[in-house]
């Protein structure tokens, strides 16, 4: 009987195979076990990346995703999750989403951030992206640039845009027959951001191929599968890919936003340019002298990075809820005409020109905006990393609690609670009358988070709504929006988006108006 022998080499090798397939194993046991040691509810399919990778490789919508998550275990206070071997919980209560994103804020102060300032100087330093203390001190020194008052020190230089963008339209009645929402409501955002951010006049309309805008569409592009596997190797391998000189932001783009603010910066300082935007407000609060107990001081960076990231969620964000309000609008006549009174009725009383406390007051404007909001939220999930640890109660009644450790994520999943029959009854049904006086007082706010919840919410939403509801007034003044065989019915989201993108876009007909 032959011996088999192995040799020193041989052996070496079958060892490192054994522990690679230990390590390999390792972490998917731990992935599929993690929650059930803790005896609480839990996702339990998926594989190792939960479903991301069917979004990424544009097999499932998004948002198919996150409902299915989200109802998974229905009853269930919160349920766990792995995201990328990241223990996580999707958290279904209101009143944990108040304590854990108010009252608990210190437990969970932070978004989980995958890039970081030197991986991407402009993206990883905005304000949606920086933690802890350097967080707070941005956000301090950001707040008063977004109040009521600053609003109106814009509104002028928004409600000249929004008539001009109409008015160019109403001047072309060829554009009109076949309007591609998004892509035109794109060009208006783009023109809104140039100006009051920027101080910069873009006509998207007449000079569609600015580079103002094609630089938007190449920053607003998360769709594709080789973006797709970027943005997955940047969460899992963020050092490697700072090391191989991978950014989130091409660096076309950088180059472009570093150049443009920079140059802008300097020229007013040396001219003494005052202008009403937000380049003007940042400047201010860079010059602002600091307290004692501050970390530093804004520097030229914070202000690229800041300005940056106000032109991203209005390029894209607030373009795309402008779509789905007219679209909604379309599908709705009795719904538009009562707004369009509305409208008619404020500008008759102004003599043709809304001022900005007029816009603010206009209840039913209001009502649709919300409703808008709720069944076509802007962001569908939005999340917390835990710093410190925190015990929740139980799950529900056959569960025990669990501590939240720092590292842990938490997950609110706003587009399945915009969506929970409990707490909005026929979800599917476009209502505006959810948000009038006598039943939005019944509405649990905690159920409804458009724009985030607790002092992560979005810091620029004054200005999103202003920006929004400007431009209905001026085109409901100007046309009546009807539907045509292009509009979907109904609407189909694109796989492999992170957002409500619909598959062949939206669009519509807008006729002149008679009287």
């Amino acid at each position: 009987m032959e011996v088999l022998s192995l040799t020193t080499f041989e052996l070496l090798v079958i060892t490192l195979i054994v522990i690679s397939l230990i390590k390999l194993v390792s972490p998917v046991y731990r992935h599929l076990t993690y929650w059930k040691k803790y005896n609480i509810p839990y996702v339990k399919s998926g594989g190792f990346f939960g479903m991301t990778w069917t979004v990424v490789l544009r097999l499932s919508p998004f948002h198919d995703y996150v409902k299915f998550m989200y109802d998974y275990h229905p009853d269930a206070r919160y349920i766990g999750w792995m995201d990328f071997g990241k223990p996580t919980l999707i958290i279904r209560d209101p009143e944990l989403i108040k304590e854990l994103a108010i009252k608990s804020f210190d437990h969970f102060p932070d978004h989980r951030s995958f890039v970081t300032e030197e991986m991407d100087p402009i993206f990883g330093k905005n304000v949606f992206s920086l933690m802890g203390d350097r967080w707070r001190e941005m956000r301090n020194t950001l707040s008063p640039s977004f109040t009521a008052s600053k609003m109106r020190f814009l509104y002028d230089l928004i409600a000249q845009c929004s008539h001009d963008f109409v008015s160019y339209m109403h001047d072309n009645p060829e554009l009109c027959s076949m309007i591609d929402l998004k892509d035109t409501f794109t060009r208006y955002a783009n023109d809104v951001i140039a100006t009051s951010a920027f101080g910069i006049s873009v006509n998207s309309m007449r000079n569609p191929e600015n580079e103002f805008y094609k630089r938007g569409v190449d920053v607003s592009t998360f769709t594709g599968l080789l973006r797709g596997m970027k943005f997955i190797l940047l969460r899992l391998y963020p050092r490697f890919m700072r090391i191989m000189g991978f950014s989130f932001l091409s660096r076309d783009t950088s180059k472009f936003f570093w150049k443009l603010i920079t140059e802008t910066v300097k020229a007013r300082k040396e001219h003494g340019i005052v202008r009403p935007d937000i380049i003007h407000l940042l400047m201010q609060a860079k010059d602002t002298k600091k307290d004692p107990g501050q970390l530093k001081q804004m520097t030229i960076d914070d202000i690229v990075a800041q300005a940056f990231i106000f032109f991203l969620a209005g390029f894209d964000t607030v373009s795309t809820l402008m779509c789905y309000i007219v679209y909604e609008l379309a599908m709705h006549p009795d719904i538009q005409e009562r707004l369009r009174e509305e409208v008619d009725r404020y500008l008759i009383e102004e003599n043709g020109k809304l001022s900005y406390e007029s816009l603010l007051k206009m209840e039913y404007m209001e009502m649709v905006v919300s409703e808008t909001l709720r069944i076509h939220p802007p962001a569908l999930v939005t999340d917390r990393v835990c710093a410190k640890k925190f015990k929740l109660p139980p799950a529900g009644p056959c569960y025990k609690g669990v501590t939240v450790n720092p590292g842990d994520n938490i997950l609110f999943v706003i587009y399945g609670m915009h969506r929970d029959p409990k707490y909005f009854p026929d979800p599917e049904t476009f209502d505006p009358e959810r948000f009038n006086k006598e039943r939005v007082a019944s509405i649990n706010p905690y159920t409804y988070i458009p724009f985030g919840v607790g002092p992560r919410k979005c810091i620029g939403n004054r200005f999103a709504l202003m920006e929004t509801k400007i431009v209905l007034v001026h085109l409901l003044q100007k046309f009546v929006i009807k539907t045509n065989e292009k509009t979907p019915n109904p609407i189909v989201y694109k796989k492999g988006s992170f957002t409500l993108v619909p598959v062949n876009g939206i669009w519509v007909t807008l006729v002149k108006r008679d009287d």
